[in-house]
């Protein structure tokens, strides 16, 4: 990691910063940053998350580039950026969706320098402020398509993700979008619209804030995550998401159904049965 001595930053947000100030730390780097949003990146510069701005043409001069934008941006940008690199540069992406980006890099003559990785890492808040450097401490990483990069570069983002202590494994893209629908995407749409629901039958805002436990306030926690990143991966992601919408509504309406046919045995069943996931969880 010490042969990396210029790093960019490609979108200044939660993931992009927390992941300069961590780089920082343990590469000692020249930090470069880019965003499109220009609040955001005099806010990076005024916070000390990079140390000046770059520009896309000027990324020849980088031996890694982080490519941290929007999912539905980072096939498009991160080909300008192939473009521009030199040849021993490594450039990875943080997004949570794999396959429509590895499908539309495919054919790029330097496919071999990107990584597809998704670390999961994240808070319900976002742009340079959110930004901390042990986010992706004891975090996983997933790796998609891995015999599509070169494996001297790949060598060296294991060492850096080591280096993060981040914990990697390795998927296909296609089966990470499957499975990622249901372990996150499903989530935070479960908890946008647990707030849609309860602020429309809730008017009075007091009432909700008086009456809100904590188990309220875990599961709806996930609504407070910004738009701007979450609308792409839902579109993104749309074949494996309506799946396992499809399944959840199902779930949804056995369980009302249920509550309407007081049947207590099969409700006490279910959420019985349910409670196995402590153990699943606890395993990892």
């Amino acid at each position: 990691m010490h042969h990396i001595k210029h790093i960019s930053i490609i979108g200044l947000g939660l993931l992009g910063g927390s992941m300069a100030l961590a780089l920082r730390k343990i590469t000692g780097a020249q930090i470069y940053g880019m965003d499109q949003n220009a609040h955001h990146l005099e806010k990076a510069l005024s916070l000390g998350l990079i140390d000046e701005p770059i520009k896309l043409e000027e990324l020849h001069q980088t031996d890694l580039v982080v490519v941290a934008i929007p999912v539905n941006k980072i096939a498009e940008v991160t080909a300008q950026i192939l473009d521009q690199i030199q040849p021993n540069a490594l450039v990875f992406d943080t997004g949570s969706i794999k396959s429509s980006i590895c499908e539309a890099l495919k054919s790029h003559p330097k496919r071999n320098q990107f990584i597809a990785c998704h670390p999961i890492a994240g808070t319900e808040f976002s742009g340079p402020e959110a930004a901390f450097d042990t986010l992706f401490e004891g975090k996983k990483n997933i790796i998609c398509d891995a015999d599509l990069s070169r494996p001297d570069l790949l060598e060296k983002a294991l060492l850096l993700f080591e280096e993060l202590h981040m914990k990697t494994d390795f998927m296909n893209s296609i089966e990470h979008d499957k499975h990622i629908a249901y372990v996150s995407h499903l989530s935070h749409i479960s908890s946008f619209m647990l707030g849609k629901t309860v602020m429309e039958i809730e008017k009075d805002e007091e009432s909700i804030f008086n009456m809100a436990g904590s188990g309220f306030e875990s599961t709806v926690r996930l609504a407070k995550s910004s738009p701007t990143t979450w609308t792409p991966i839902f579109i993104e992601n749309k074949a494996s998401i309506l799946k396992s919408l499809e399944e959840y509504m199902k779930n949804l309406n056995e369980f009302a159904e249920l509550i309407e046919k007081d049947n207590f045995d099969a409700l006490y069943k279910i959420m019985s049965d349910t409670n196995h996931i402590r153990e699943v969880l606890d395993r990892h």
